[in-house]
Protein backbone atom coordinates (compact mmCIF):
# COMPACT_ATOMS: atom_id res chain seq x y z
CA UNK A 1 0.00 0.00 0.00
CA UNK A 2 1.15 3.12 -0.76
CA UNK A 3 0.91 5.95 2.23
CA UNK A 4 0.68 9.82 1.52
CA UNK A 5 0.72 12.94 4.01
CA UNK A 6 0.19 13.75 7.77
CA UNK A 7 0.46 12.18 11.25
CA UNK A 8 -1.48 12.47 14.53
CA UNK A 9 -5.30 12.68 15.21
CA UNK A 10 -7.86 11.81 18.13
CA UNK A 11 -7.29 9.92 21.54
CA UNK A 12 -5.38 7.15 19.32
CA UNK A 13 -2.69 7.09 16.60
CA UNK A 14 -3.69 8.04 12.80
CA UNK A 15 -0.59 8.23 10.64
CA UNK A 16 -0.04 8.99 7.19
CA UNK A 17 3.28 9.53 5.53
CA UNK A 18 5.19 10.55 2.13
CA UNK A 19 4.84 13.33 -0.96
CA UNK A 20 1.77 13.40 -2.41
CA UNK A 21 1.70 12.86 -6.13
CA UNK A 22 0.10 16.27 -7.22
CA UNK A 23 3.43 17.74 -5.14
CA UNK A 24 5.77 15.97 -7.37
CA UNK A 25 3.67 17.09 -10.49
CA UNK A 26 3.74 20.57 -8.99
CA UNK A 27 7.42 20.52 -8.68
CA UNK A 28 7.99 19.06 -12.14
CA UNK A 29 5.72 21.73 -13.40
CA UNK A 30 7.02 24.68 -12.02
CA UNK A 31 10.83 23.65 -14.27
CA UNK A 32 8.81 23.42 -17.15
CA UNK A 33 7.11 27.00 -16.73
CA UNK A 34 10.59 28.17 -15.69
CA UNK A 35 12.20 26.42 -18.95
CA UNK A 36 9.49 27.52 -21.09
CA UNK A 37 10.14 31.30 -19.88
CA UNK A 38 13.50 31.10 -20.24
CA UNK A 39 13.38 29.59 -23.69
CA UNK A 40 10.99 32.35 -24.72
CA UNK A 41 13.39 35.21 -23.84
CA UNK A 42 16.30 33.24 -25.96
CA UNK A 43 14.42 33.18 -28.54
CA UNK A 44 13.21 36.98 -28.18
CA UNK A 45 17.24 37.75 -27.95
CA UNK A 46 18.44 35.57 -30.73
CA UNK A 47 15.22 36.20 -33.21
CA UNK A 48 16.04 37.63 -36.86
CA UNK A 49 14.62 40.84 -36.93
CA UNK A 50 13.71 40.72 -40.81
CA UNK A 51 11.42 37.47 -39.73
CA UNK A 52 10.33 37.79 -35.88
CA UNK A 53 8.76 35.14 -34.06
CA UNK A 54 4.92 34.49 -34.71
CA UNK A 55 3.63 36.25 -31.35
CA UNK A 56 -0.03 34.27 -31.52
CA UNK A 57 1.97 31.22 -31.41
CA UNK A 58 4.00 32.11 -28.54
CA UNK A 59 0.86 33.86 -26.33
CA UNK A 60 -0.71 30.74 -27.13
CA UNK A 61 2.08 28.45 -25.84
CA UNK A 62 2.39 30.45 -22.61
CA UNK A 63 -1.44 30.45 -21.68
CA UNK A 64 -1.27 26.98 -22.23
CA UNK A 65 1.55 26.49 -19.51
CA UNK A 66 -0.16 28.91 -17.52
CA UNK A 67 -3.23 26.79 -17.47
CA UNK A 68 -1.69 23.31 -16.83
CA UNK A 69 -0.09 25.32 -13.45
CA UNK A 70 -3.40 26.26 -12.33
CA UNK A 71 -4.64 22.43 -12.80
CA UNK A 72 -1.47 21.16 -10.92
CA UNK A 73 -2.29 24.02 -8.01
CA UNK A 74 -6.34 23.12 -8.15
CA UNK A 75 -5.27 19.34 -8.06
CA UNK A 76 -3.40 20.10 -5.01
CA UNK A 77 -5.65 22.29 -2.87
CA UNK A 78 -8.27 18.87 -3.46
CA UNK A 79 -6.22 16.67 -2.18
CA UNK A 80 -5.69 18.25 0.49
CA UNK A 81 -9.08 18.76 1.42
CA UNK A 82 -9.69 14.98 0.80
CA UNK A 83 -6.73 14.20 3.20
CA UNK A 84 -8.18 16.48 5.66
CA UNK A 85 -11.24 14.13 5.34
CA UNK A 86 -10.08 11.10 5.56
CA UNK A 87 -8.20 12.23 8.49
CA UNK A 88 -11.73 13.08 10.42
CA UNK A 89 -13.25 9.60 8.73
CA UNK A 90 -10.43 8.06 10.59
CA UNK A 91 -11.11 10.36 13.81
CA UNK A 92 -14.10 9.11 14.09
CA UNK A 93 -13.58 5.13 14.65
CA UNK A 94 -11.63 5.70 16.99
CA UNK A 95 -12.84 4.18 20.15
CA UNK A 96 -15.52 2.27 18.26
CA UNK A 97 -16.65 -1.30 17.89
CA UNK A 98 -16.10 -2.27 14.15
CA UNK A 99 -17.20 -5.89 13.10
CA UNK A 100 -15.75 -7.07 9.22
CA UNK A 101 -18.85 -7.68 6.78
CA UNK A 102 -18.37 -11.69 7.18
CA UNK A 103 -18.28 -11.27 11.06
CA UNK A 104 -15.51 -13.03 11.45
CA UNK A 105 -13.06 -10.15 13.46
CA UNK A 106 -14.80 -7.61 15.78
CA UNK A 107 -13.12 -5.38 18.43
CA UNK A 108 -12.81 -1.95 19.62
CA UNK A 109 -10.73 0.46 17.33
CA UNK A 110 -7.29 1.59 19.47
CA UNK A 111 -5.35 2.93 16.47
CA UNK A 112 -6.02 3.78 12.64
CA UNK A 113 -3.64 4.01 9.83
CA UNK A 114 -4.32 6.21 6.71
CA UNK A 115 -2.92 4.81 3.03
CA UNK A 116 -3.70 6.42 0.36
CA UNK A 117 -6.32 3.46 -1.05
CA UNK A 118 -7.50 3.53 2.63
CA UNK A 119 -7.98 2.94 6.36
CA UNK A 120 -6.64 0.14 8.18
CA UNK A 121 -7.96 -0.10 11.59
CA UNK A 122 -5.90 -1.66 14.44
CA UNK A 123 -8.10 -3.60 16.83
CA UNK A 124 -7.55 -3.80 21.03
CA UNK A 125 -7.25 -7.67 20.19
CA UNK A 126 -4.11 -6.78 17.97
CA UNK A 127 -6.11 -7.69 14.78
CA UNK A 128 -5.98 -5.14 11.98
CA UNK A 129 -9.33 -4.62 10.00
CA UNK A 130 -9.51 -2.10 6.48
CA UNK A 131 -12.49 0.24 7.05
CA UNK A 132 -14.05 -0.30 3.94
CA UNK A 133 -17.33 -1.30 2.46
CA UNK A 134 -19.55 -4.18 4.70
CA UNK A 135 -17.66 -3.12 8.09
CA UNK A 136 -19.99 -2.34 10.60
CA UNK A 137 -19.31 0.31 13.02
CA UNK A 138 -21.33 0.57 16.45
Amino acid sequence: MAVDGVTGVGSGNTTLTGQSDSAQAASKATLNYDSFLKLLVAQLKNQDPTQPMDSAQQMAQLASFSQVEQTIKTNSNLENLLQRTSLSEANAVIGKTVTSDDGKITGKVTEVTLYSDGIIATLDNGKKLPIGPGVVVK
